[in-house]
């Protein structure tokens, strides 16, 4: 079939360490990500790329995030909404405070902040691990958001309570703001997502990807043989919280414009969570994969039934809607427990043996 190495020899260590060794993955993904520049945002509606693509590749940051620290170094934490959270409202504080700072800067800047917070809730694992480690976290949801809440410094003292993302301009177009393009918006967030997937791919497939899946794997062994527990547990902390403080300020300021607490609450803990699991742990391409589902499920459960002509109660339909969404993530975890990334290598693997039986 197509999907096959057989005469790619290696002669390089550079050919042999590539993120993509076979040809066929590096034009596939070459092709993605051409078409995401160069056709999806010329030729999507605006409904599509504002409240499909854009939200979905912005959770796709936050589920790498995660990923690095559940599914590499194995160490479980509930507390994603609540760095979302740190970002989002760092951001805020970081424009109006110096409003002629360069927006991506101050995305960066977020994520830093929301991985000084990480570095803080992730020092007990150490000593914890599991189930205790994911209470630990489970923490920071609602002590951020509380403080979000009470301390009125956080959106300037605003009576409203919310936050909202001033406009900002970068290479004469507007970035965000009510004026910023949707496909301007989508190109922001798409830059993000594949600059970060790909620093992701290379972390994990590195010596520091190493020691967190040695951690991840078996800790007391790892620690038997020369690595050092506490700074590898909280680096793991660090960059996850880092993509999920970049992830909740472009949430903010690239498809909600303004948002309070609520935005962040334990829901979008558990469904970035979920993300990770269906879409794989310990895999990449499961993070994409993940987001995807959890996010177009409920949107394409959503238009079911006016596509078949059938009409309900808004009540009953979201109901209805809530109960096959969850069936359908027992369902998968049952049978597929190992993610959408391992029916993506089961598929490869097929196509490498076509048209000879499996």
């Amino acid at each position: 079939m197509f999907y096959r190495e057989t005469g790619q020899f290696k002669t390089t260590y550079n050919a042999d360490q590539a993120i993509f060794p076979i040809a066929q993955d590096r034009w596939f993904v070459t092709a993605v990500i051409l078409v995401a520049y160069l056709i999806v945002p010329f030729y999507a509606t605006e409904y599509l790329l504002q409240a499909v693509l854009i939200p979905m590749l912005i959770f796709t940051i936050a589920a790498l995030g995660l990923n690095i620290l559940t599914g590499y170094a194995g160490l479980l934490s509930l507390g994603t909404g609540a760095f979302m959270a740190m970002g989002a409202y760092s951001a805020y504080k970081i424009t109006t405070a110096f409003p002629d700072l360069n927006i991506i800067i101050v995305f960066l800047l977020s994520g830093l902040s929301a991985a000084a917070v990480g570095i803080m809730f992730g020092i007990p694992s150490l000593r914890i691990k599991g189930f205790y480690l994911a209470v630990a976290t489970f923490a920071a949801q609602f002590f951020l958001l509380w403080m979000f809440n009470k301390v009125a410094w956080w959106v300037n003292y605003s009576p409203s309570g919310t936050i909202t993302a001033p406009p900002r301009e970068m290479f004469g177009h507007m970035m965000t703001g009510p004026t910023a393009t949707p496909e301007t918006r989508y190109f922001l967030v798409l830059t993000f997502c594949v600059v970060f997937a790909f620093i992701a791919k290379n972390l994990v497939r590195g010596r520091i990807g190493r020691h967190w899946m040695a951690i991840r794997d078996m800790d007391i062994a790892a620690e038997i043989i020369g690595i050092r527990l506490l700074p590898n547990k909280l680096l793991a902390f660090a960059i996850s919280s880092f993509y999920c403080g970049v992830a909740g300020a472009l949430l903010v300021f690239s498809y909600l414009g303004s948002a309070e607490t609520e935005a962040f609450d334990i829901v979008v803990s558990f469904d970035v969570l979920f993300m990770v699991i269906i879409g794989g742990l310990g895999s990449i391409l499961g993070s994409f994969l993940g987001a995807a589902f959890i996010w177009l499920t409920p949107i394409i459960l959503t238009n079911v039934p006016h596509l078949v002509g059938l009409e309900m109660a808004t009540d009953v339909q979201k109901h209805i809607e809530i109960m096959i969404f969850g069936s359908l993530i027992v369902i998968f975890v049952i049978f597929e427990p190992a993610g959408l990334a391992r029916l993506w290598s089961i598929g490869k693997e097929k196509l490498r043996r076509w048209p000879f039986p499996y």
